[in-house]
């Protein structure tokens, strides 16, 4: 085992957790990022049965293939990366590439199908039905709501098939509660997941990741929306083109404006525990 895939023995998120079989890098794979629509995601499932996903958008600690320009979104360059050090096994790649994502995402497709991927666009912009918001205002830790949600993008068929998964919180039944919100935390999930777990589990999600439960990922009426009278961490990646929207509300909503380059500096992280504790 060499040493980047020692970098993922320890699964972080869900997406490790589900593709875990990675670790052995001896299978077909299917790369995503995104959103994917569920109607491409179903047929290439049937020609596909036995591929295994991975989120691209994931960081599994891949050198960096120096592709993209040092000061770009860390979640695109994630996506490069990825596809790069995995390149041998990836069979098809599925990357959205619309208002469901951005237009780093389509620039990514552009990139990669130049550089010999199979890669199908997805444009995924419906915006009903939506699927009732559960996840993101329950009782369950901040992490894991998050993981949880992301985890509902590609739905295992079979749970029997999330391997290497030791406290199983993904595969056991759930009891969710909504519970009473003392916080909020708007945007994407971050890079860095680990400041997530400096919220109380009493923080309510907003932003993409909202919409991402309620499977409408390119409504942005539902991403602007905030409880106006929670205390709100509103979230972006550096050099996102979200940062914009993300400043916008925390200013309107007198929240915290964050954004993170790659991971958290002790700074952030101050900011962050700060504000938790003096709203």
């Amino acid at each position: 085992m060499n040493s980047e895939q020692k970098k993922i023995k320890k699964p972080k998120t869900i997406s490790e957790i589900k593709n875990c079989s990675l670790l052995t890098v001896h299978c077909s794979l299917i790369g995503f990022w995104g959103y994917p629509d569920p109607k491409i995601v179903s047929r290439l499932r049937k020609d596909y049965p036995n591929a295994e996903w991975v989120d691209l958008d994931v960081d599994f600690g891949y050198p960096d293939v120096n592709i993209l320009p040092d000061a770009y979104c860390k979640i695109i360059k994630n996506i490069i990366n990825n596809a790069m050090f995995l390149k041998g096994n990836i069979v098809k790649i599925v990357g959205a590439i619309g208002k469901d994502k951005c237009d780093s995402g389509w620039f990514a497709a552009k990139i990669l199908k130049d550089m010999g991927f199979d890669v199908i666009d997805s444009i995924y912009q419906k915006f009903e039905p939506k699927n009732e918001i559960k996840i993101c205002t329950s009782n369950l830790p901040l992490i894991d709501k998050v993981n949880l949600i992301m985890n509902g993008v590609i739905r295992c068929e079979d749970a029997k098939r999330r391997r290497c998964v030791e406290d199983d919180l993904f595969t056991r039944p759930l009891r969710l509660y909504t519970s009473t919100p003392l916080f909020g935390f708007w945007g994407v999930p971050p890079n860095d997941l680990e400041i997530l777990k400096l919220f109380p589990d009493e923080t309510h999600v907003f932003g993409w990741t909202r919409c991402v439960e309620a499977c409408t990922p390119a409504d942005v009426e539902l991403e602007m929306y905030v409880d106006e009278n929670l205390p709100t961490v509103f979230y972006s990646q550096a050099f996102c083109a979200k940062s914009q929207l993300a400043k916008y509300l925390a200013d309107k909503y007198d929240g915290l404006y964050i954004d993170i380059d790659d991971y958290a500096t002790n700074s952030i992280r101050a900011k962050i525990e700060a504000f938790l504790r003096l709203r």
